[in-house]
């Protein structure tokens, strides 16, 4: 990475020599400074690809810093580094121009796959010929579809901890494809020789309570070691419940790579929810220790709506899909209905679509999917659409 810089700032000289020896063992560029005014001479006289900060310190905090970054070098990416009291502040400073933010204490693996994705897309944006191959290279990968940047990132970051366990945050809206990636990632990763287990959020540890919750946690983390729990939707546990679940991980040793730094030690956790990091945060219904657990890697699933490029292969792959288990035959939908289906807003996201596609099959459509074929509010919308 001769062409990518990397500036670390916090006051802890121990954190930045740890930082510094990582990743310079990996032949990273990576600069180090003890405080926010030091930093900002350096920014001032090199462009930097990314500034990790930390939040608190005793000149400049890490939102000063990262406001005056962004008035000098507006391209540099910042990434706030900070501990559980301070979460909320950097889910604030996002709003204001902040990639990301990473929990202390933080693993250092996951530095480098953030600083990874961050090359990715930075090599995306200068080679327009690369990106424009990759993209029609990987309009697939494993059982996630699509050909739009935003997909092309997800790819990328599952790629880059197929040799490592870190937990994971699944963001997105309902139907966005959540699951479906949860599973996507188990099966690439080192511990896809072990089971995925599912977790139903709305009725784990229903009616316990306290060390009951604790033990009853403790047994599924036991079931599990060297493989992956999957929870589903967790804003349905309990903010005081999730706590009790990240006592029992943490307290027991399951964090993956405790043992010795193996990556297949230990548990791996994969969250999902529909809420979003702002929401989860002013309400309270993810207790602070539970998300800084489950959230070292973050993806975000996008709505349909945000990939409408996607919506033609998605539509290809599910006719294949209803074809492959159906005697009736649907080949293809009429340049009227697919101008209908590409404007459509997909509330429901890809799952919308999908139950749209086998609607067709259970109604025996005859080989081409019409406007008439659809459902009434689709439909509706493309009256009104040709209307204005």
């Amino acid at each position: 990475m001769d062409d990518f810089e990397i500036l670390f700032v916090d006051d802890d000289q121990t954190i930045l020599n740890m930082v510094e020896e990582y990743l310079s063992a990996f032949d990273y560029r990576v600069s180090i400074v003890d405080s926010g005014l030091k930093a900002l001479e350096l920014i001032k006289d090199k462009d930097f690809d990314v500034v990790f900060t930390d939040f608190k310190m005793p000149d400049i905090d890490g939102l000063e810093l990262l406001a005056m970054i962004k008035e000098y070098r507006p391209a540099t990416e910042v990434i706030i580094v900070t501990g559980h009291g301070t979460m909320e502040s950097a889910i604030q400073a996002m709003k204001f121009g902040s990639y990301d933010y990473i929990q202390k204490p933080f693993k250092l693996d996951v530095l480098k796959i953030v600083i990874n994705k961050l090359y990715e897309e930075k090599k995306l944006k200068r080679e327009n010929i690369v990106l424009r191959t990759r993209v029609k290279q990987r309009h697939k990968y494993d059982q996630l579809v699509g050909i739009s940047l935003r997909m092309q990132a997800i790819y990328e970051q599952i790629d880059q901890m197929q040799n490592a366990s870190p937990n994971v945050l699944i963001q997105g809206e309902s139907g966005t494809g959540k699951e479906l990636a949860a599973h996507v990632i188990h099966r690439t990763s080192l511990r896809n020789h072990q089971r995925l287990i599912p977790v139903n959020c709305k009725g784990f540890g229903k009616g316990l309570a306290g060390d009951q919750l604790y033990a009853h946690a403790l047994e599924l983390f036991q079931s599990a070691v060297n493989g992956t729990i999957f929870f589903n939707e967790i804003t349905e546990i309990m903010p005081a419940d999730q706590a009790e679940i990240n006592r029992a991980y943490t307290e027991n040793h399951f964090i993956p790579g405790s043992d010795k730094g193996n990556p297949e030690s230990g548990v791996r956790l994969l969250v999902a929810t529909a809420k979003n990091l702002d929401e989860t945060a002013s309400r309270g219904i993810l207790n602070p220790d539970f998300l800084s657990s489950v959230s070292e890697v973050k993806i975000q699933m996008p709505s349909l709506r945000e990939r409408r490029e996607d919506i033609s292969l998605l539509i290809n792959h599910f006719l294949n899909k209803f074809n492959a288990k159906n005697d009736n035959k649907v080949l293809n939908v009429s340049p009227e209905a697919m101008d209908v289906l590409l404007q459509y807003n997909w509330p429901g996201n890809v799952i919308q679509l999908e139950n749209v596609i086998e609607r067709a099959f259970a109604l025996r459509v005859d080989l081409t999917i019409d406007v008439d074929d659809l459902p009434s509010e689709i439909k509706t919308f493309g009256e009104i659409s040709k209307m204005g």
